[in-house]
């Protein structure tokens, strides 16, 4: 490959990951990740064979269907999580009831492993906010100084022309009353 070819590739791909930066930052990514990761071993051990030497352990249990839909039910709501990010309630709650019941039909929670990974994937995508971008009006970027602080003449001015509150609530502890309300 030329120089000029790979600096192509490079910039292909910085902007390729750019992209997936900015996909990852709008929906809870690690929750569904570690969601859609704990119903794997779920999923997974009650229809393997474990061999020790020449011992093979299998762990084929009456639940081994039980195991399967929940394994698979978790790793749609990993992906319910990445591509409806609105319903990640939801999918947190589903999620970390189905993590609890897989203790019980599916050999510990796939040996807690699964278990683990589906709990915390759940919690993860139930407490998930997106960020919302600031607005930044005309007179807020006037307002403010080089390191972003309020400079003292708007601050001043923001509270009333003398530097007092206009705060009429009796929640500001500047009036005196700290948070006391006066009954008449």
């Amino acid at each position: 490959m030329s120089a000029e070819a790979q600096v192509g590739l490079g910039d292909k791909l910085g902007r390729m990951r750019q992209s997936f930066r900015g996909w990852r930052g709008q929906r809870p990514f690690w929750g569904g990740l570690l969601t859609l990761l704990g119903g794997i071993p779920i999923m997974y051990f009650p229809y393997a064979n474990l061999t020790l030497g020449t011992m093979t352990i299998r762990m084929a249990t009456t639940a081994g269907a039980g195991s399967l839909i929940i394994g698979v039910l978790l790793v749609v709501l990993g992906l319910t999580m990445w591509f409806q990010p609105h319903s990640r309630i939801f999918a947190g709650v589903a999620a970390i009831l189905l993590a609890l019941v897989s203790l019980v039909v599916s050999n510990f929670g796939g040996f807690v492993i699964g278990f683990l990974l589906a709990l915390l994937g759940g919690a993860l995508g139930i407490s998930w906010a997106a960020d919302k971008p600031a607005k930044a009006s005309a007179k807020g970027r006037a307002d403010r100084s080089d390191d972003g602080a309020p400079e003292p003449a708007a601050a001043g001015a923001a509270n009333g022309v003398s530097g007092t509150t206009d705060d009429l609530s009796g929640t500001s502890p500047d009036n005196g009353t700290n948070g006391r309300h006066r009954a008449g």
